[in-house]
């Protein structure tokens, strides 16, 4: 690697570490390491932050209840747990309604099946699926930005009275949720705030924003997600997450054998 490009990488990391804080050698690294042709660190940096924020990086659980209206006012509600581990794995049952308690959904990497208890095997499904009002599996399964996305930086701007970074994250395949997502990210913490979903004809299919954010599992997270139809006025999910808290899970978990058992 020329020597120029060295230098020129560590001054884009010694940016990172003066605008968000220190990262610690780890971060400072993956970053560095993330430095593939055409992609920006800085925006890799900025999207990881935020995914953390989001999230715990490490295992965890957590509830979240959909309320769902439709442009009639029907309203629909239903309860989820989530269990996660690390940005890869994770377990999504549901709750309530009763009548559909004993539902999984299984995350592996980019892998997604349902267990449905009145089916012996368990049904691949996709990501951008939708699971239920204005909610795709992948919203709930998987929340891996960082690792899904190649982020850019389009500008900066003002949103809800904040200055804020807006990004262009473009999927790294077919296989995740969304084809493209903008990005509002609050320059001053990291904190995302909205996002816009497109698909892969560049069709803006819903919007997220990232509101009421109370300290969770260790840190300052949003806890209520309000996902809206962009083409049907009045489609509204409503996300509300409670009782996140951090957990050692074992591999055994993130596994069909194991669902197949539980069921």
């Amino acid at each position: 690697m020329p020597a120029f490009e060295r230098t020129r990488r560590r001054l884009l990391i010694a940016a990172l570490v003066a605008a968000f804080g220190p990262m610690g050698p780890n971060h400072a690294l993956a970053a560095e390491e993330s430095n593939a042709p055409g992609e920006d660190p800085i925006a890799r940096e900025i999207v990881r932050k935020a995914d953390e924020i989001r999230f715990p990086r490490s295992g965890f659980q957590v509830d979240i209840r959909i309320e769902s209206k439709n442009g009639e006012n029907q309203q629909d509600s239903r309860t989820y747990r989530v269990l996660s581990k690390g940005s890869e794995d994770s377990v999504v049952l549901t709750m309530e309604p009763a009548s559909e308690r004993g539902q999984a959904l299984l995350m592996k990497g980019r892998d997604l099946w349902v267990f449905l208890p009145s089916v012996s095997q368990p049904v691949r499904l996709s990501l951008a699926q939708r699971l239920t009002g204005q909610v795709a599996n992948g919203d709930l399964a998987r929340a891996n930005f960082s690792g899904d996305y190649v982020p850019r930086i389009l500008r900066t701007e003002d949103y809800d009275g904040e200055k804020s970074q807006v990004l262009e994250l473009k999927a790294a395949d077919r296989g995740v949720t969304y084809a493209k997502v903008i990005y509002w990210v609050r320059e001053k913490d990291g904190r995302p705030q909205k996002a816009e979903f497109y698909s892969l004809s560049g069709r803006l299919l819903k919007t997220c924003r990232y509101e009421d954010y109370k300290r969770m599992a260790g840190t300052s997270r949003p806890t209520r997600l309000v996902m809206e139809d962009a083409l049907k006025k009045g489609e509204i999910s409503v996300l509300s997450y409670s009782e996140m808290a951090e957990k050692d899970l074992p591999d055994k978990l993130f596994t069909k054998e194991y669902l197949k058992k539980l069921q």
